[in-house]
């Protein structure tokens, strides 16, 4: 039984079909397909995933992955010496290590800050008043995650985006504080359009809860933040290429010069439109209810074991698909193996203060999630 399905997508019928057609085409002729195929597949991709966001076919990047994005989009952008990138103590090695590496190479600073003092006193106002009294003058970005793998947590982002706007009103274009969401855990897990929670710049993997290919990923930002940022890698895009040939210079960054060139896993990117199609297949809201109801069934009865300790939110608004928890007098890695013994993939969250993780999804049912608990509550 899969109870880590967040982790890494096992290919749904529909993608694993899309991804073998294409990559006998390439095997059988790489040089006409890649010719072919190569730019309107890129469009078919792109217009596939801002449908699914609620945005517009121009306003994608398209990459490998979460840390992809979230390093294009801060090594992208252009700080003066002492501004601030103001991020979470809860937030993922990828979000804090993409923002140390930039801050080094451009002067600014990083300032870590802490949304709940436990896991029992978590508030959606308690999160987007600390967010909105961290932010100092000095503040150029403030980076957060949607879902935190470390504890589950959903962040309210609209309420986030509404009160850094607040702070905006005051402040020039050229200050204006920017908001960059790590949105792998919520996308393909919630209910909610990306392209109006009032993100900035929102990166994701489309490995994980959208059943995407492996390897693929994408960054939505508004048109008009496009322009804010520097290419990182060359782009193949047809701008570009083309200003390079003719020897002439660019104008505004768009989207498609933010995503990486060179020679990728054709198939896999190109196959990505598959699993957005099964999404909606299925209905976004659907997957994302199913998800919620799966989750709080586990959630309660985990409450109720006194041996266990939950810290996943039961709100259904401050949580999605991931619950970390602890097992009294058992370290994480000895739950894992536990329920391992037992035919259960779970996981331990790869941070400093470790738990243990279910994440029940649509690759489960009422059985297997009873099942699962049942094997935790023999742990007592």
């Amino acid at each position: 039984m899969n109870m880590s399905g967040f982790f890494l997508a096992s290919h749904p019928r529909p993608v694993r079909e899309a991804i073998d057609n294409y990559r006998r085409a390439l095997d059988d002729d790489p040089f006409a397909v890649v010719e072919k195929e190569e730019f309107g597949s890129r469009l078919r991709v792109e217009r596939a995933v801002a449908e699914y966001l609620g945005g517009k076919p121009e306003e994608v990047a398209l990459t490998d992955s979460t840390t992809m994005g979230l390093a294009l989009i801060y090594h992208g952008l252009t700080f003066k010496k002492g501004q601030e990138i103001l991020t979470t103590a809860h937030d993922h090695y990828a979000q804090h290590e993409s923002i140390r590496l930039a801050a080094a190479r451009s002067g600014a600073t990083m300032r870590k800050i802490k949304l709940f003092d436990d896991y029992k006193s978590i508030s959606a106002d308690d999160i987007v008043s600390r967010i909105r009294k961290g932010i100092g003058p000095a503040t150029r970005v403030v980076g957060v995650t949607w879902v935190q793998s470390s504890s589950g947590l959903r962040l309210p982002i609209r309420r986030i985006a509404d009160a850094i706007a607040e702070v905006n009103q005051k402040r020039g274009e050229a200050d204006r504080v920017l908001l960059v969401v790590d949105g792998v855990h919520g996308l393909g897990a919630v209910d909610e359009t990306v392209a109006q929670m009032g993100a900035d710049f929102f990166a994701a993997g489309t490995h994980k809860w959208i059943f995407g290919p492996r390897g693929t990923g994408i960054i939505w930002a508004k048109s008009e933040n496009w322009k804010l940022l520097r290419p990182v890698i060359p782009s193949f895009a047809e701008g570009p290429y083309g200003a390079w040939m003719e020897g002439r210079s660019l104008g505004e960054t768009e989207a498609q010069w933010v995503s990486p060139g060179g020679f990728h896993s054709f198939e896999h990117r190109w196959a990505l439109p598959a699993a957005f199609a099964f999404h909606r297949q299925i209905g976004r809201a659907r997957v994302a209810e199913r998800i919620q109801t799966l989750n709080s069934v586990a959630k309660e009865a985990l409450a109720k074991m006194p041996h266990v300790r939950v810290h996943t939110p039961r709100d259904p608004e401050l949580s999605a698909g991931l619950i970390c928890f602890d097992v009294d007098g058992m370290k994480p890695s000895a739950v894992v193996e536990k329920l391992l013994a037992r035919h259960v993939i779970a996981s331990e969250s790869p941070y400093a203060a470790s738990h243990p993780r279910l994440s029940p999804s649509l690759l489960n049912d009422e059985k297997e999630v009873e099942q699962t608990l049942g094997y935790i509550r023999a742990m007592a």
